[in-house]
């Protein structure tokens, strides 16, 4: 049986490879995975079972209403940040219907409150903003943020938040 459990080290490259299967143009480079992970590892999961993963999520602090251009590494988790920035769920076909993606947005949310955050940001982009918002999601309309976005991730771009608690 699939359950989501911490990530590790050795689960970075079935990270890539998930990310390169299920993203796309969207994907990003093993090293931005890794420095999440090695940034704020509470925050990282995968979805799999004793010999397969098949989805992880990433989350850290961030701070205020612009998230990090695709691809970019950051360097360092900012001393002021306020809320918990959801930086990627991916999930191989096989793994899609069986409840993960709703257990990761709750997982994503229990990190959010033991670290302290009011509030859970992300940028949807290829129609994941329905899942989104079927997990307490709405969009966030601030014309500059989305046309900061829409450079970096294209015009489907859908910036969201949801309070926690």
């Amino acid at each position: 049986m699939k359950c989501w459990r911490a990530m590790q080290p050795d689960d970075l490259p079935a990270v890539a490879a998930i990310s390169d299967a299920v993203h796309g143009r969207y994907t990003e480079p093993l090293a931005v995975y890794a420095e999440r992970h090695a940034l704020f590892p509470s925050g990282c999961f995968v979805f799999a079972n004793a010999e397969h993963i098949t989805g992880y999520l990433i989350t850290h602090p961030w701070r205020h209403e612009a998230p990090p251009p695709l691809g970019a590494l950051i360097g360092a988790l900012p001393s002021d940040a306020d809320r918990l920035y959801l930086h990627d769920l991916a999930l191989l076909p096989e793994a899609r219907g069986t409840g993960a993606g709703a257990q990761a947005a709750q997982r994503a949310i229990a990190v959010a409150a033991a670290e302290g955050f009011g509030r859970i940001v992300l940028v949807a982009v290829a129609g994941a903003d329905r899942f989104w918002a079927s997990q307490g999601f709405t969009p966030v309309a601030d014309a500059n943020l989305a046309a900061e976005l829409c450079a970096s991730y294209g015009p489907e771009v859908v910036y969201m938040r949801r309070t926690v608690g």
